[in-house]
């Protein structure tokens, strides 16, 4: 016979088991993208069944021979409930009452096969198919509260009907098969198991919900982080598409003066001819604005949202680090906050660091150290970003702000393509802030520092 501690043990590793695969499970139904075979209602009453008649043989025996078992099978016929919690309970119960049934006489006929009574093996497992069938009602009657109760009233409510169900199947083996349920240290035993084996599996239960809510929270920041990375780039393009608009309609201007030039100098066909390039130069204003206002429509969508000035500087420097491996460079990078506040200029804030941490990254020759920095100075919001990179030579420090300013060519000695500090610049002016550089031997180990001032009041704004 096996004792309790070994059942114990023998059930905490088994369900224990099954605890990341279930978690798995779940948080693909929750997404939709289970099978269509696993979505079948059908499909996962039959998997319960087969699942508890299976964990059913791991078993020990309270009372002398095989007439009470306490097995692992309601332990994971709870579990399976608790999981499961859009399964209609009462026919989950029926289903898997039948099947212990029928999966025990079954076993009884196999390895016992020259005393096999049909009459006689129903007798005795009626009972064990009524403690699965007792059970689903009692837990029916809590179904829709499961996922908003307390874990510990839980606990009570699962060694309620436990006991419940165990004492249906002691009096059905009475009637049935006149077995003795009169001992006191027999029923003691049977409640103090339904207390252990209800708190056990819904802490299981509690273990799986927590790991699924971990993945979720994991893939969430995935996403998060994966978006803001796109909206700060994409941030970038538009507000030099901003920019462009400008010019272009500077441009729509002067080419219609010109027009009007030419026509009043009665130079009819160079007017025309300027006539035609103006309306060509219209046009590709107002597909500009068409495509800016899509995107400015989104981003007034994102301003809505709030991000803390911890978890905008945690997004840079995660992506920033990625970018480092993907250059093949040991980057170190080191941060320091003042103060955390929330604000809704995280994407223009953000594009800014990311690019002045590519920059840096750039900078390190296989190796190097960067460090930014977040203090409030006063009424301002003070950004540093050091690198102890090659520095930056003194005959580009008065115009590296200037646009189309780049030291950054490819293979066939064409600029880089990205926003540049020139934009840099342009976007912390656009809230009302001011970037300096500082590069010379005397801020060692540092040798390019970037310091970035924002209005504070700016960026609480909507706090």
């Amino acid at each position: 016979m096996v004792t309790y501690k070994q059942f114990q043990k023998s059930a905490s590793v088994v369900l224990s088991t099954f605890r990341k695969p279930v978690a798995r499970f779940r948080r693909k139904e929750a997404e939709g993208r289970m099978p269509a075979l696993f979505r079948n209602e059908k499909i996962q009453m039959l998997v319960v069944a087969l699942g508890t008649a299976v964990a059913g043989e791991f078993k020990i025996n309270p009372v002398p021979g095989d007439l009470f078992r306490i097995g692992l099978g309601g332990s994971a016929f709870l579990l399976f409930l608790l999981l499961m919690s859009r399964l209609p309970y009462i026919r989950t119960g029926l289903y898997t009452a039948v099947t212990v049934i029928v999966f025990r006489m079954v076993l009884d006929y196999v390895f016992a096969p020259d005393s096999f009574g049909i009459w006689s093996s129903l007798q005795v497992h009626t009972s064990g198919g009524l403690y699965y069938l007792t059970f689903a009602l009692g837990m029916s009657l809590i179904q829709g509260q499961i996922e908003r109760m307390h874990l510990l009233l839980l606990g009570v409510v699962a060694t309620c009907i436990d006991f419940s169900s165990n004492t249906v199947e002691m009096v059905s083996r009475w009637l049935l098969n006149g077995s003795d349920i009169s001992n006191p240290a027999t029923w003691g035993y049977i409640a103090l198991v339904a207390a252990l084996r209800g708190f056990f599996v819904t802490g299981l239960y509690s273990s799986i919900a927590v790991s699924q809510i971990r993945a979720l929270s994991q893939e969430q920041n995935k996403r998060m982080e994966q978006m803001l990375s796109v909206n700060s780039g994409l941030y970038g393009e538009v507000f030099y598409l901003r920019k462009s608009m400008d010019t272009i309609e500077r441009v729509t201007s002067s080419s219609y003066r010109l027009y009007m030039d030419l026509k009043r100098a009665e130079l009819k066909e160079f007017s025309q001819r300027q006539l035609g390039i103006t309306q060509e130069i219209h046009e590709v204003k107002k597909d500009s604005q068409r495509v800016a206002a899509g995107l400015l429509k989104l981003f007034d969508q994102e301003a809505q949202t709030m991000l803390a000035m911890s978890e905008i500087m945690d997004y840079a420097i995660r992506g920033n680090r990625k970018y480092a491996v993907m250059l093949k460079k040991q980057a170190v990078i080191s941060a320091y906050l003042d103060d955390d506040f929330v604000t809704s200029d995280y994407i223009p804030l953000l594009t800014l660091l990311n690019n002045l941490l590519a920059n840096a990254i750039e900078a390190l020759g296989p190796s190097g150290s960067i460090e930014l920095r977040i203090e409030q100075e006063a009424r301002w919001t003070v950004i540093t970003v050091s690198d102890s990179g090659k520095g930056i030579p003194a005959k580009n420090r008065e115009t590296i702000f200037e646009p189309g300013f780049t030291t950054k060519f490819g293979e066939g000695g064409s600029a880089a393509t990205g926003i540049g500090l020139s934009h840099v610049h342009d976007i912390i002016s656009s809230l009302g802030g001011t970037i300096k550089l500082y590069s010379d031997e005397q801020n060692a180990p540092w040798t390019t520092i970037f310091r970035v001032k924002l209005p504070t009041g700016a960026l609480k704004k909507g706090e």
